[in-house]
């Protein structure tokens, strides 16, 4: 029997493999209903087809991904929906939403070797990654899906944006998915995750594969422990009698815009860590440049150095060779022997980084990425131990505890908004708390009892909502898209009716 992640896309003719019964149902039915009918106003006709593809919530592993390390997100019920539909008459691209006064309906050429405009941000650009890395993938298998033709397409989602809730992977990937269903084609969940994970680069900003790994290949039910190199899902069973609350700090994540000052620059830093590390380690450095790219990379050699003190944590390694003050250009290129702009050039956004960057906090990067990939395993195995569910829900709050301190000190990828919020979490009953996704802004997800977790929202509201509501930052009755309990979602789906 195939894996799940070897499994194509599945196709739907009704909305109840997905969304389950109840008002879930009767909820994604008018979503439905309305997207068709606008579709229509917009459009002149029906859509062809429909592909969704969810949010995502990082339990524990941030920052890792892009440096080869598993992580441990699940799917939330939150999801984009794109309905779409072929134009044979006109080779346009025309992208509306179904939120058209915030979205205004963006048109691009039906050419899939365009360069998308970095300096003029669209949010249809999102769609044409899926577009671009649709044919690139097309192309690279074999497959013949004859010469580009006009798409129509609107969008609705309700993952928040900036919330560091995975909106932009699952626009990506259910974009990306919609232009496979309109062309026939379907690949498999593994194959797609890598496809929409490259999309990325389009925009410029680096991803290590979680989001859309996990909105794609996500089960009801289960958290998803994924690995890359290959890319796989392990289930993961949370303990009864706990629940993961997700509350927005309110202040928007602009991951694409500040790339070079916050995703990008820790992108570079534990790159230039790794490179650092590997030299003092004893690689040549033209070896160490040509060969390293991640701490995922050089953990065999910081693990046997480690090793002498009859210790495996590769920490060692950096507390012993990565000073804690920050490093200069200068000073990183005197241990490469080489100027950092010629060996990162092979890549705009770094270089956008190094344009901008005063220093670099090499020692601190690396010490997170090693003990929060730590993290990860311990929560499995944790998951998996024989203990009582509520020794399990203790330990799994002191990991999320753990990984919030490490992201907060040592990554600096909190803001005042998120630590006021984690706080509150923690005064109000949570086991555990942590900001989640990229950071600067976005969700902290807290794990709380099931029992209390009706109080835990009301005093959530009241204690860090309010103020806001108050102040005219968010609407009293949009509460419920701001803060919410959330059980392990489904993965992407195509549905034809």
């Amino acid at each position: 029997m195939a894996k799940h992640e070897e499994l194509p896309i599945p196709i739907n003719n009704n909305l109840e493999p997905v969304y389950g019964g109840g008002s879930a149902l009767e909820e994604a039915q008018l979503r439905f209903d309305n997207l068709k009918s606008k579709f229509v106003e917009i459009f002149g006709h029906h859509p062809q087809i429909f592909a969704r593809s969810p949010g995502r919530v990082n339990l524990i592993g941030e920052h890792i991904d892009y440096e080869g390390y598993s992580v441990l997100p699940m799917a939330i019920r939150q999801d984009t929906i794109v309905a779409i539909r072929k134009n044979e008459a006109e080779k346009v691209l025309k992208i509306a939403n179904v939120n058209g006064e915030k979205y205004s309906l963006c048109t691009y050429p039906a050419d899939p070797l365009q360069e998308i405009d970095l300096k003029n941000h669209k949010w249809g650009h999102y769609f044409i990654c899926g577009y671009k890395g649709f044919h690139d993938y097309a192309k690279l298998k074999g497959v013949n899906v004859g010469e580009p033709v006009g798409l129509e397409v609107l969008v609705d989602g309700t993952v928040p944006t900036g919330s560091g809730l995975s909106s932009s992977a699952a626009f990506v990937c259910s974009s990306t998915i919609a232009i496979m269903a309109a062309f026939d084609v379907n690949f498999p969940k593994k194959e797609l995750a890598q496809v929409t994970c490259d999309c990325e680069r389009h925009i410029g900003t680096q991803s290590g594969g979680m989001d859309q790994a996990i909105s794609v290949m996500a089960k009801t039910g289960f958290a998803e422990l994924i690995d890359f190199n290959p890319i796989r899902a392990t289930d993961v069973q949370l303990p009864a009698g706990g629940t993961f609350v997700i509350a927005h700090s309110l202040a928007e994540s602009q991951k694409a815009v500040t790339a070079a000052t916050n995703y990008n620059n820790r992108v570079v830093e534990c790159h230039l860590a790794s490179i650092v590390l590997a030299i003092k380690l004893g690689m040549d450095p033209k070896e160490a440049i040509s060969k390293v790219s991640t701490l995922s990379d050089v953990e065999g050699l910081c693990v046997s150095f480690a090793g002498i003190y009859n210790s495996s944590d590769p920490v060692l390694a950096v507390k012993e060779y990565l000073k804690e003050e920050p490093y200069t250009a200068e000073e990183i290129e005197a241990v490469t022997g080489e100027k950092l702009t010629s060996f990162l050039n092979n890549n705009a956004a770094y270089l956008e980084v190094l344009k901008v960057a005063k220093q670099y906090k090499l020692h601190q990067r690396a010490a997170h990425v090693y003990s929060e990939a730590k993290r990860v395993h311990a929560f499995k195995d944790v998951v998996s131990s024989n203990l009582s569910d509520e020794d399990m829900l203790k330990k799994l709050g002191d990991l999320m505890n753990e990984s919030h301190h490490s992201c907060s000190v040592l990554y600096e990828c909190s803001c005042p908004e998120l630590e006021e919020l984690v706080n509150i979490c923690r005064n109000n009953g949570a086991l555990g708390a942590r900001l989640t996704g990229a950071g600067w802004g976005g969700c902290a997800v807290a794990l709380v009892k099931e029992s209390i977790v009706p109080q835990f929202i009301l005093n959530l509201k009241e204690c860090f909502y309010q103020s806001r509501i108050d102040k005219g930052v968010i609407k009293k009755n949009d509460l419920g898209l701001y803060v919410f309990a959330s059980k392990p979602s489904s993965g992407a789906a195509i549905f034809k009716f």
